[in-house]
């Protein structure tokens, strides 16, 4: 995995401030009552593609949240090049993309809750509960 430049992570760390900003003032019911996160912001060496990571709550909601902003893709990009005109020769392309770690983060609880692990001795063998002590 290649180093991103110091230049390109303060970038993609305002593009992502502002699109947060952007999203927020749509408010929630611009997404259908769903809670938007910009969870992420990976920008190319050039400034001129941004990929953009969307976390969203309720998650079943998650497909009309994609949808909204795929279809509203250009008005986004239009209100954050009002904002970074001044800083940025170019304005991003954005492309929207699903990010699941929350989901996957309730995976790993729901697995280990339904599984718990037996705890282990101090010489590493596993306890016996069966009430007999030594």
């Amino acid at each position: 995995m290649e180093e991103v430049s110091k230049r390109v992570q303060k970038v993609q760390r305002e593009v992502q401030r502002h699109l947060a900003e952007i999203i927020r003032s749509k408010g929630m019911a611009f997404f259908g009552g769903a809670l938007v996160t910009v969870s992420e912001v990976r920008m190319s060496p050039d400034l001129s593609y941004a990929k953009v990571f969307i976390s969203c709550f309720p998650s079943e909601k998650r497909a009309a949240v994609m949808q909204t902003l795929e279809e509203k893709s250009k008005t986004i990009r239009g209100d954050l090049g009002r904002i970074v005109a001044k800083q940025l020769r170019i304005v991003p392309e954005l492309s929207f993309f699903e990010d699941v770690t929350l989901d996957y983060a309730q995976h790993i609880d729901d697995v280990l809750a339904r599984d718990p692990i037996k705890p282990e001795s101090e010489d590493g063998a596993e306890e016996e509960s069966d009430g007999k002590t030594e």
